[in-house]
């Protein structure tokens, strides 16, 4: 079972930054840059988003997965009406985005190419993974029905992810790849490519 939970929250951490294509607009340079930019800026704000934190952790389900597909496009919804809003709004705009509604689709975006790259290098074996972890859900005999169905539930999202990651526009990944170590230093991921 722990293994089979590690891997689910693996797999959370690891896809919270997919999302779908749903801007028409092209990816460019710029708009990486300028995005990579405001994750960095928002660095000053972390006392504020901590605070953001609690508050939505207090009303949410702790293992409701999160939407992958729309993860900062989400974000902006939930930040509304919290004093990080004003704040995040002034950084966004600073750097050339026209409202955080555009930030934060341009951040699906980036984020959804971002992992199509990551999984053109570890799809055979995340998929092997996320297999053997499916079953020993399954074959484990210490878990209730409950818990294995919530578990299934998590690694569903994760596999939806997943197949959604991969269907980033290759315009996108192009604009992307070149700033592959940025996103990974501004988010703190430090994996290697």
């Amino acid at each position: 079972m722990k293994r089979a939970f590690s891997l689910c929250l693996a797999l959370a951490f690891t896809l919270f930054f997919t999302a779908s294509p749903v801007a028409a607009d092209s990816l460019t340079d710029g708009k990486v840059r300028a995005f990579i930019n405001t994750l960095q800026e928002a660095e000053t704000l972390e006392g504020d988003f901590d605070q953001l934190n609690e508050e939505l952790s207090d009303s949410g389900n702790p293992s409701e997965m999160p939407d992958f597909s729309s993860i900062f496009s989400d974000s902006v919804n939930k930040m509304r009406g919290h004093e990080a809003y004003d704040r995040m709004e002034d950084i966004v705009e600073d750097n050339g985005f026209d409202s955080m509604e555009d930030w934060g689709a341009t951040g699906d975006r980036v984020f959804q190419a971002w992992m199509a790259i990551e999984m053109e290098n570890q799809h055979p074996e995340m998929v092997r993974e996320m297999a053997g972890a499916m079953d020993e859900i399954n074959n484990n005999p210490n878990l209730t029905e409950a818990q294995k169905e919530q578990m299934r539930a998590m690694m569903g999202n994760a596999t939806s992810a997943l197949e959604n990651a991969s269907k980033a526009p290759e315009a996108d990944k192009q604009a992307v790849r070149p700033h592959m170590e940025a996103l990974r230093s501004a988010t703190g991921s430090g994996e290697d490519d």
